[in-house]
């Protein structure tokens, strides 16, 4: 997968933000160099956060996010900052955008705090410069005020655009290498078996994003993916010249394709190493306890990172709570969420039960964990609640050693 096909969750999410008619959308098109997104000397031109991907080197793949004005007006207006304010739950960087004519107000100041306490590295944009240039030393002294770079740009005529490319690029935080998916649990070499269902929710013609993702890991490891279905499974094992490395399956199918696998080969599922890779596993593991202590009337939220035609057999609709009643054998209350839609109240939820994620950046997944852990309800993934019901979460996550501290008992 080359940096053009870069699913937007994996991208170095920039966003936007400021007053109406600061320019935020004539910066996006300077930045990109492309007139993705409509301007006008109307405020509040831009209603809906739009995502635009390109490429900044070194970083790489990034996503800018245009949002609304942060001074709109009116119950829709309110509506709109709300909005704007979800957004940072996915950013790894701010661009504040101010208009030069009209200096740093305490709206802008007001959101720098939060971005600070949120603890999203920030840059200062003061746009339409040409018209009221700020000189070098009042752009550091404005920095230095407000504890963050300032650049002065004209996204009209393209000054100063290159400067702030080179802001950001050395704005930009990775403290940590990114995670992989299953390159550092395999060796070159080894053969990797993936068992896929294609069921009617599967996009036609293609597999779905964990599949994708993981069959490109292995690849770059130097091993080698067997795909198979579930019905093929047992034959392929058979076949094999070797012992797979391990057995990685769709969660729907891991009663059927545990009790096929061999117990000396390991065995996991895509949706438990994409909550490794997006930070939630051990929380996870945690949480999935939980499920022992619901009683009659509880409230369960199922939320999901992605919005597809809900089909009649659906996971997170259908077959997690008919499993989840059978298993406890009571009558549980089961409410849903999908997309970028995640209640920041959970108090009234007995677990919150989350899918993969993959659609989801890092730091959207560990903002919803933490509104979770912060209001002392339990978070789970799909991968892990199966495993659990089905008997076989320690087995599925025998490959992380570090867990068996936090497995829960029996």
């Amino acid at each position: 997968m080359d940096m053009n096909q870069t699913p937007l969750a994996n991208r170095y999410a920039i966003g936007l933000f400021g007053r109406r008619n600061a320019g935020k959308s004539s910066l996006i098109n300077a930045l990109t160099g492309q007139p993705v997104a409509v301007t006008s000397d109307v405020p509040g031109t831009t209603t809906d956060p739009v995502k635009k991907a390109m490429e900044l080197l070194p970083i790489g793949p990034v996503v800018l996010i245009d949002t609304a004005g942060l001074d709109d007006e009116g119950e829709l207006g309110a509506k709109r900052v709300e909005k704007t304010y979800e957004e940072l739950r996915r950013c790894n960087l701010a661009l504040v955008v101010a208009d030069a004519a009209l200096g740093v107000s305490a709206l802008e100041e007001a959101f720098l705090s939060q971005l600070k306490k949120r603890a999203i590295p920030a840059v200062l944009v003061l746009n339409k410069s040409d018209a009221a240039a700020p000189d070098g030393a009042a752009l550091a002294a404005l920095s230095a005020r407000l504890g963050v770079p300032a650049v002065a740009v004209s996204a009209e005529t393209g000054a100063g655009v290159e400067a702030l490319k080179a802001q950001i690029i050395a704005s930009a935080r990775f403290e940590d290498a990114e995670p992989a998916l299953v390159g550092d649990l395999i060796r070159s070499g080894d053969a990797v078996v993936l068992v896929t269902p294609i069921d009617k929710a599967a996009p036609k013609g293609r597999l779905i994003l964990p599949q994708q993702q993981t069959i490109r890991d292995i690849l770059d490891s130097d091993a080698t993916a067997i795909v198979v279905k579930e019905n093929g499974l047992a034959d392929t094992l058979a076949s094999v010249g070797k012992k797979p490395a391990m057995v990685i399956t769709d969660s729907q199918v891991f009663a059927k394709v545990a009790a096929e696998t061999p117990a000396d080969i390991p065995l996991t599922s895509f949706s438990i190493l994409m909550a490794r890779y997006k930070g939630l596993l051990e929380t996870a593991v945690r949480g999935v306890a939980a499920v022992e202590r619901l009683k009659d009337g509880d409230r369960i939220l199922i939320a999901e990172g992605c919005t597809h035609h809900r089909q009649c057999n659906d996971i997170g609709t259908v077959k997690i709570p008919n499993w989840l009643r059978k298993y406890t054998g009571v009558e549980l209350e089961i409410d849903t969420c999908s997309g970028t839609e995640f209640p920041e109240d959970l108090s009234s939820y007995a677990m919150v039960i989350h899918c993969g994620g993959c659609m989801l950046g890092e730091r959207e997944v560990r903002y919803r964990m933490k509104c979770a852990i912060d209001q002392g309800v339990p978070i789970t993934n799909y991968g892990i609640v199966i495993a659990y019901m089905q008997g076989i979460l320690k087995r599925s996550v025998a490959l992380f050693p570090d867990l068996a501290a936090v497995l829960p008992e029996g």
